[in-house]
């Protein structure tokens, strides 16, 4: 009997068709870590995944990679899910596969802790970042599904506590692929036209599944870029979201976030009714020391005497003249004493004074006045001025100083 000689794509037909029939090989589990993990920009994911003995081929296609909810990275352990066959072409097989969650955890744990990081690592976190929220806030905008409970709930409690404030809804879907979208368009668009002092999104408590949307990233970045003050309530008081690391303010619960997006008036009304006492007791209090000011001064001398007013100036004016009198008069005293001296010393100074005491001087001619008997000639004219009056001489011969004795 001759041998039947197979082609190369006979092979590998044949074991594709022996491997698609095996019902085992159809829809298996496989546990392992992932290694070469690729991402292409078809969609496609190629990837391999081994254990400590052994290695795998595996491919994800755009249609089943698309419904992942974490992000798959090397050295991930996973538990895949798929169907074991061979690529003709190559006589490669490898499994294809259709899911894939981390293993110990679910795949939204694990998604959740990688956009937190992710978040936190960009500053979307950041405490600088939150606004306060207003004080006393005249309008609020509620994004929540309009069926819920919650938004009744927070409604009765915004109305009960601060009734003067516009509630303005924007109902939204909460859960489910169409989710996230509606909220963050919300979001925007209530920041964009202020339909609201403040914003309040969230909604009641529920599976993790359930509050998924406010895990979502297109979520988070709506609340970070908004610039009205955003409450998160999300869930119950364990329930943790991407939302509430966001936002301006979490809540425990939509009940508590209407408590802290607005006072309460009864509280506001007793603490203004004791503002008004204290501004009462204020006033009361300037009052009676204004009429005990009044009252001082209407006893004083000047308003039951008009007049003793100015006989007051007047003995003050007369006492400022006799002091202004006695200061000018001692300065006077001072300034002729003063003169006096000088004059005495200026008349010792005078050669007139000189002349008195017997002195004279001599000129010749020209005015010049003869200090030596060397500066006249015998014969020659001179001036003689006294004490008294003077004379004119003619000089017979003149003497040096030692011829007198």
């Amino acid at each position: 009997m001759e041998q039947h000689i197979f082609g190369v794509t006979e092979v590998n037909n044949l074991i594709k068709l022996l491997l698609d029939g095996e019902p085992m090989l159809s829809g298996i589990a496989v546990r392992g870590e992932l290694s070469n993990y690729k991402m292409y920009p078809s969609g496609h994911h190629y990837f391999t995944l081994k254990d400590p003995e052994g290695a795998l081929r595996c491919v994800m296609f755009k249609s089943s990679a698309g419904k992942l909810r974490f992000r798959p990275e090397n050295g991930m352990k996973v538990v895949v899910t798929g169907r074991v066959s061979v690529f003709p072409r190559d006589g490669a097989y490898q499994l294809y596969c259709s899911g894939m969650i981390p293993e110990g955890v679910g795949d939204l744990a694990v998604a959740f802790e990688q956009l937190k990081a992710k978040l936190h690592a960009e500053g979307l976190f950041d405490q600088g970042h939150k606004r306060p929220l207003p004080a006393y806030p005249e309008k609020i905008a509620v994004i929540t599904s309009s069926a819920g409970a919650a938004v009744h709930d927070m409604i009765r409690i915004l109305r009960r506590r601060y009734p003067i404030a516009k509630v303005i809804l924007l109902p939204v879907r909460v859960q489910g692929a169409e989710a996230p979208p509606e909220i963050a368009g919300a979001i925007r668009y209530a920041d964009r036209w202020k339909i609201g002092d403040v914003i309040i999104t969230g909604r009641g408590g529920g599976s993790i599944e359930d509050l998924w949307a406010f895990n979502d990233e297109r979520v988070a970045r709506a609340i970070y870029e908004c610039e009205t003050p955003v409450i998160s309530a999300v869930g119950h008081e364990p329930d943790v979201t991407i939302s509430d690391f966001v936002a301006d303010a979490r809540a425990s619960t939509p009940s508590n976030a209407a408590e802290i997006a607005v006072p309460d008036q009864t509280e506001l009304l007793r603490w203004l009714r004791g503002a008004g006492e204290r501004m009462e007791q204020s006033q009361l209090a300037r009052l009676s020391a204004l009429r005990r000011q009044l009252e001082t001064l209407a006893a004083k001398r000047c308003m039951t005497d008009h007049l003793s007013y100015v006989q007051d100036k007047r003995m003050a004016l007369l006492h400022a003249q006799q002091r202004l009198g006695d200061l000018s008069g001692a300065l006077v005293a001072r300034k002729r004493q003063r003169f006096s001296a000088l004059a005495a010393s200026l008349d010792a100074m005078s050669p007139l004074a000189v002349f008195r005491r017997g002195y004279a001087m001599a000129q010749n001619a020209q005015g010049d006045v003869l200090k030596s008997y060397q500066d006249v000639a015998p014969g020659e004219r001179v001036s003689i001025t006294l004490g008294e009056g003077g004379f004119t001489a003619v000089v017979e011969s003149p003497y040096a100083k030692e011829d007198m004795a």
